[in-house]
């Protein structure tokens, strides 16, 4: 996640576009209780109503307290909703978030109305320079991040319940028979990777556009899928360490982890369940495989003679799919559709790559410069986007990470070799 000090796009933030992403955040939290939106289920979750007030924080730190004019809302936000950024100043710590009883959702709902009121009337009166209205787009694309984050940490909190709550209700899928995987060749040689300065918004961790040679390769023509994670499974899997890269050994040792996150077995001649955002459900044989972390997917490809593509296998292999889609956010649904061709869409896939900087990447000047560079430690890439990715929000470029362990994403991996 991060900024630029340049403009991210060369069409200004119209107030249609604001009223759109704000109005979707309202969508997905409408149907939740104040005691849904108040927990925290883990340390790196945040409850929902954290989330609602974290964005409009956004909107008023960077670019209405710059306003001479602006009333602040209330000075004890500034503390409270900070996620971390440090120059901005002290900030409430992130394992307590879920202990922040007050302010209510209430009043969440009322400094989102505040601040609204406050964003559009200038939005209108076209008060806002060229570098302000990149930050309202980045404030836009920060807010689309968020509205994943409320789903993944509201299926991790709901997951925790012993009575598995639903949150959409749906019809329960079909379960055709997995296609069988198949491959396709990519030529490698010298290819431009990155995001280069176009009229379509990035993020600057995205930049700068640079060339990487490849090597020729083949990438699957599908992700794994919950089919071919029951072999690996069958086969011991997760019991033969020749699989598993040392720290992942330690960790499932450490953890009990015998399955992806969420999957359930009755007993162990049980067809296994996994818990969805529509409750708990049988796993669909044909749809990607969800909720495995960097380790599973290191090791699932070792097992399968395969390996994980680098990010820049796997933007190159993207980039010839064009516009070709999976499952996106569909606020009916929030689950991922069957495991087909398309590279972006329905789970969010592990790659090789550790989170490093691009050549020549130089974070931007101030507080927004925290929101990418200071991450690039530790951390592994995914690319593409998932079921629960806001619609216009992905593209072949996104570099997504998250530290080895985690698998409270939607995250799945795609194999190449």
């Amino acid at each position: 996640m991060t900024i630029t000090e340049r403009p991210m796009s060369t069409d200004p933030v119209d107030t249609q576009r604001f009223r759109d992403v704000r109005a979707l955040t309202d969508q997905l939290t409408a149907s939740l209780s104040a005691e849904d939106q108040t927990p925290q289920s883990m340390t790196d979750a945040s409850p929902t109503k954290w989330h609602r007030a974290h964005v409009t924080w956004f909107f008023e730190e960077f670019i209405l307290r710059s306003d001479p004019s602006y009333t602040v809302y209330d000075e004890t936000y500034r503390y409270l909703f900070n996620s971390y950024y440090e120059a901005v100043g002290e900030r409430h710590p992130r394992p307590d978030r879920g202990l922040v009883t007050r302010p209510g959702v209430a009043d969440v709902t009322a400094y989102r109305d505040y601040v609204d009121s406050c964003m559009i009337d200038r939005l209108e009166r076209g008060a806002l320079d060229d570098s302000t209205l990149a930050l309202v787009e980045l404030g836009c694309n920060h807010e689309q991040q968020h509205q994943e984050l409320i789903l993944m940490d509201l299926k991790h909190l709901f997951s925790a319940h012993a009575f598995a709550p639903v949150y959409v209700d749906r019809a329960v899928d079909a379960a055709p028979t997995p296609e069988p995987l198949t491959w396709r060749a990519v030529s490698g040689g010298v290819t431009e990777t990155g995001a280069g300065g176009g009229a379509s918004f990035s993020y600057d961790n995205e930049g700068p556009r640079h060339r990487v040679f490849l090597e020729d390769f083949e990438i699957a023509e599908r992700a794994v899928t919950n089919a071919d994670w029951l072999e690996f499974i069958a086969d011991d899997g997760y019991r033969r360490p020749e699989f598993w890269l040392s720290d992942g050994w330690a960790h499932i040792r450490e953890t009990g982890w015998q399955a992806p996150g969420y999957w359930h077995y009755e007993d162990a001649d049980a067809h296994p369940t996994t818990f969805t955002l529509s409750g708990r459900r049988p796993v669909v044989l044909d749809e990607p495989v969800l909720h495995v972390s960097f380790y599973e997917a290191d090791a699932y490809a070792r097992w399968a003679g395969a390996r994980l593509p680098t990010e820049f296998e796997w933007e190159a292999a993207a980039v010839r799919l064009g516009d070709h889609r999976g499952e996106l956010l569909d606020p009916a649904r929030c689950h991922p559709g069957r495991a087909g061709a398309a590279m972006i869409g329905d789970t969010w896939e592990w790659t090789a790559s550790a989170y490093l900087p691009y050549p020549g990447f130089v974070p931007a000047n101030g507080a927004v410069g925290e929101y990418n560079g200071k991450f690039m430690c530790d951390q592994h890439v995914l690319r593409g986007a998932s079921a629960v990715t806001p619609p216009g929000h992905e593209r072949v470029t996104y570099r997504n990470f998250f530290p080895a362990q985690s698998r409270w994403a939607f995250s799945g991996l795609r194999l190449a070799r």
